[in-house]
């Protein structure tokens, strides 16, 4: 079986899934975090080596109990495309929610089921993003090129924050700008103006991780 630790990264095996469990039913675990019918059957989810078999809700709550405490928030006015990206990257480093602010419906495409296995909310509005975190005590870390932005290379993040994305093409709204706490951008050494949405979500999360995760 794969390594017990959710912290150091593993090198997966089963990257295609697996097959019914090895040795029949009477070989099976007496585990209830272990679902009868994927092991009966064969787990061709994506999810890690660690994961092959336990049924979803056993997934969640050990995820659950590992979580980092920062949030992603993404501005999603006009349908952005990204956000099923977004998810998927969210889940990969483990944040705490995903926070999707304006249009409720998002394509889940991109995400690949990830959002089975995420917490993901809604808010109306920026303003209601903001009175949720200003009520848990959390600063908004704006991710956007624009004046006033510091480099998040440079920049010390909160252990306890939110990460808020602008959609893909008009970037953050003014009014999430104006709500930030804090506006970083992600150092670019190209010609083109921007990167896209979903990548800059998944490098501001990497960049948490290295500042704040434990590797073992």
């Amino acid at each position: 079986m794969p390594p017990s630790s959710t912290d150091a990264p593993t090198h997966e095996q089963s990257t295609h899934g697996v097959g019914p469990w090895p040795g029949g039913r009477d070989a099976w675990p007496a585990d209830e975090r272990y679902d009868p019918e994927l092991l009966a059957n064969g787990d061709t989810r994506n999810v890690v080596d660690r994961y092959r078999y336990w049924r979803i809700e056993a997934i969640v709550a050990e995820l659950d109990a590992h979580r980092h405490p920062f949030h992603v928030a993404i501005e999603n006015w006009q349908h952005d495309m990204n956000i099923g990206s977004i998810v998927r990257s969210a889940n990969a480093f483990l944040a705490h929610t995903v926070h999707i602010v304006g249009r409720r419906r998002w394509n889940k495409r991109g995400a690949m089921v990830t959002d089975r296995y995420q917490h993901v909310v809604h808010h109306e509005t920026i303003a209601d993003l903001v009175a949720w975190a200003r009520e848990e005590r959390m600063p908004i870390i704006a991710v956007d090129n624009v004046p006033g932005s510091v480099l998040i290379e440079t920049f010390e993040l909160p252990e306890r924050c939110v990460l808020l994305f602008g959609q893909e093409g008009p970037g953050l709204s003014a009014e999430a700008i104006e709500a930030a706490d804090a506006i970083v951008e992600i150092a670019q050494f190209g010609s083109t103006r921007s990167i896209n949405a979903s990548a800059a979500a998944a490098i501001a999360m990497h960049a948490w991780i290295v500042q704040h995760s434990r590797w073992s």
